[in-house]
C-alpha cells in the first residue's frame, strides 16, 4: 500500500508542479456564456514526418440569443484559412489563444454550425501527462506513436472549442482521423469505418454521449486491438478492447484479467459503467496515463502490486474510476475538482477494502493523511482555472473526506448514497454539478445539515479541533471548538472504544487511562488536552 500512495502523491505534486503555458476554465466570457454547444466534428490529416495537423472543426451550437459576435477558444499555434458560419464565410481575428467571429449579419436565437479550417504544429508536450500537447515518438521496431494529452490546457490545445468544464458537447463527437496506413488510432465512442488509401488510413470515431473536451483526443501507433467481451452488474454486454502496442501483445491478455476485476469491483461501488453503449477502452501510451472517455490512456507499463495476493494496477484503476468521477460525474467549474480526483481516489480505497478487508482500509487512510500538505483549501472559490485550480491535496484529502463522511453516516447508508449519487440522472451525463450539489445530497441522505462539515473539509485547512481537559476524579470533558455541529468521534478509554457524540457542549467521561481520540483516524484533526 506504501507504493500505492507514493505513487499518487508523487503524480499529484508533479502535475501541480508543472508550468502550463496555457489552461482551461475560468470565468466564462459573455460571449460563451450564451452558446450551448451541442456537437463537434474534428477532421483532422495528421502528418508524422512535419509534427503537424491540418483539416477541420464543425462546432454546432444552439445560441440562447441573437448574436453578431462569436467566440472559440484555440492556442496560438495554427493557421486559420478560413471560418464559415451556417455555410457562409465570415470575418474574424485570432490572438490570445482566442478567435473572435465579427458576423456579417447577425444571427439569430437557435442552432448554428461553425466550421473552421486550419492547421499548423501543435504544442509539444514536455513531460506528458503533467504538461499538455502532443508527443511524437516511436516504439522499438521505429514505428512512430503519436499521442494527445489536453487536461489541462482543454480541447483548444488542438481544435477550436468552447473551452469551459461547464459545456459538454450534448449530442457527442464525431473525430475523423487521417495517418500513415501503418497506423491504428485509438478514439473515444465507436470505431465507425476504417477507410485505406494509398499510403493513408483515416479512422472515424463516434460517440453519441457528452464528453468533456479534454477527451476529445486520440492516439496513434502500431496497435493490435485485443477484446473480450463483457456482461455489466445490469446484464448488457459490452467489448472491452485494449489498443496495445503490437511488440506488447504477448502481455494483453493478463493486463485484461486485471482489467475486468477493476471493472467488476468499481460497478459494485458504483453502478453500470457508464458508457455501455458503446465500449471499455484503454489504449498503451508513453505517458503514465489519463481519464480519456471510453479510452482511457495506460502506461504503467504492466508494472503490478499485489493486493488480496493477486496482481492489481493502481494507476489503472484509478485512471478508469474516472468514468464515473469526472466523466460521467462532471464538475462544472475546475474549483471543484475534488469531486473527480477525490471520490475517484476514494474508488482506489474501496477495491482495496473489497479485497484487503476493513484493517486494510483504515490503515490506507491513516497513511494517506501523511501525505496531506493542507496548505490550500480544497475549493478554492468560483470561476477557477484548472492550474489555479489543482493542487495536489485534491486527490488525498478528498478522499480522506470521503472516509470521514462515511464513518459518520455509516457504511449502510454512505455506500448505497453514494452509489445513488453517481446513478441518479440529476447529477450525470448531461446535468454538470458543483460542491453544493455533493453537499445537499449527502445531508438530504443524512437528515442533518452537512454544510459545516463541508465548509471544515474543504473550504479551509483547519482541522478538526477536539479539546481534552481532564478534571478530578478519573473525569475528562471532551468537546468540539472548531465546528457548530454535533460529530460521532471514536473515543478509546480503559472500558474500550465507544462511538461517543461531541459537540460545542462539553461531554463529561470517566477513564482511568487518558483518553484517545479517534484511534483509527476517521477525521483530520488537532488534539489539545490542557
Amino acid at each position: 500500500m506504501r507504493n500505492r500512495i507514493t505513487l499518487l502523491l508523487i503524480f499529484a505534486a508533479s502535475i501541480a508542479q508543472a508550468q502550463q503555458m496555457f489552461t482551461s476554465g475560468g470565468k466564462l466570457k459573455p460571449e460563451q456564456a450564451i452558446m450551448d454547444v451541442r456537437h463537434y466534428t474534428v477532421a483532422l490529416n495528421v502528418d508524422v514526418d512535419r509534427k503537424s495537423i491540418d483539416g477541420y472543426t464543425d462546432i454546432d451550437v444552439l445560441m440562447a440569443k441573437p448574436t453578431r459576435v462569436l467566440m472559440l477558444d484555440l492556442v496560438d499555434s495554427f493557421k486559420i484559412s478560413k471560418i464559415l458560419v451556417n455555410n457562409q464565410p465570415q470575418q474574424f481575428t485570432y490572438q490570445n489563444k482566442l478567435i473572435s467571429i465579427n458576423l456579417n449579419k447577425e444571427i439569430p436565437a437557435g442552432k448554428a454550425t461553425i466550421k473552421v479550417l486550419y492547421g499548423g504544429k501543435p504544442n509539444v508536450a514536455r513531460r506528458p501527462p503533467w504538461d499538455d500537447g502532443f508527443t511524437w515518438t516511436k516504439d522499438s521496431n521505429g514505428t512512430p506513436r503519436v499521442e494527445v494529452t489536453a487536461e489541462g490546457s482543454g480541447g483548444k490545445l488542438y481544435f477550436p472549442c468552447k473551452d469551459h468544464p461547464s459545456d459538454e458537447p450534448n449530442e457527442g463527437v464525431d473525430m475523423i482521423i487521417t495517418v500513415p496506413s501503418n497506423l491504428v488510432v485509438a478514439g473515444p465512442g465507436l470505431l465507425i469505418k476504417t477507410v485505406k488509401k494509398g499510403n493513408t488510413a483515416t479512422y472515424h470515431w463516434k460517440t453519441n454521449y457528452s464528453i468533456n473536451n479534454y477527451s476529445i483526443v486520440f492516439n496513434a501507433a502500431d496497435y493490435v486491438v485485443v477484446s473480450r467481451q463483457y456482461k455489466t452488474i445490469d446484464g448488457n454486454t459490452v467489448p472491452i478492447q485494449f489498443y496495445v502496442l503490437r511488440e506488447d501483445a504477448a502481455k494483453a491478455e493478463h493486463h485484461l484479467d486485471i482489467f475486468e476485476k477493476t471493472i467488476r469491483e468499481q460497478e459494485k461501488y458504483f453502478g453500470e459503467y457508464p458508457w455501455a453503449k458503446e465500449k471499455i477502452g484503454i489504449v498503451e501510451t508513453a505517458h503514465l496515463g489519463m481519464e480519456h472517455q471510453s479510452m482511457n490512456a495506460y502506461g504503467n507499463k504492466f508494472k503490478y502490486t499485489k493486493i488480496g495476493g493477486e496482481d492489481y494496477d493502481g494507476l489503472m484503476h484509478h485512471e478508469f474510476g474516472h468514468e464515473w468521477w469526472g466523466n460521467k460525474v462532471t464538475a462544472n467549474d475546475w474549483a471543484d475538482m475534488w469531486i473527480h480526483e477525490g471520490i475517484g481516489t476514494y474508488g482506489d480505497a474501496l477495491y482495496v477494502r473489497e479485497f484487503e478487508g476493513e484493517q486494510a482500509y483504515i490503515n490506507y487512510f491513516k497513511k494517506s493523511a501523511f501525505g496531506i500538505r493542507n496548505d490550500k483549501p480544497v475549493v478554492m472559490g468560483k470561476d477557477v482555472d484548472e492550474e489555479s485550480a489543482y493542487n495536489g491535496d485534491i486527490y488525498p484529502k478528498g478522499a480522506f473526506f470521503m472516509h470521514t463522511l462515511c464513518y459518520i453516516m455509516g457504511d449502510s447508508t454512505f455506500l448505497p448514497a453514494l452509489k445513488r449519487f453517481v446513478t441518479d440522472k440529476r447529477y450525470t451525463y448531461d446535468n454538470i454539478i458543483n460542491t453544493t450539489d455533493v453537499e445537499q445530497y449527502f445531508s438530504g441522505v443524512y437528515g442533518k445539515d452537512l454544510k459545516p462539515l463541508f465548509n471544515l473539509f474543504l473550504y479551509t485547512t483547519n482541522k478538526l479541533e477536539v479539546h481534552v481537559k481532564p478534571m478530578p476524579n478519573d473525569r475528562y470533558s471532551l468537546q468540539l471548538t472548531n465546528i457548530n455541529m454535533p460529530l460521532p468521534v471514536d473515543v478509546t478509554t480503559d472500558a474500550g472504544t465507544k462511538r461517543t457524540v461531541l459537540s460545542s457542549a462539553p461531554v463529561i467521561i470517566t477513564s482511568k487511562t487518558m483518553p484517545v481520540i479517534d484511534k483509527d483516524t476517521f477525521y483530520l484533526k488537532k488534539v489539545t488536552i490542557d
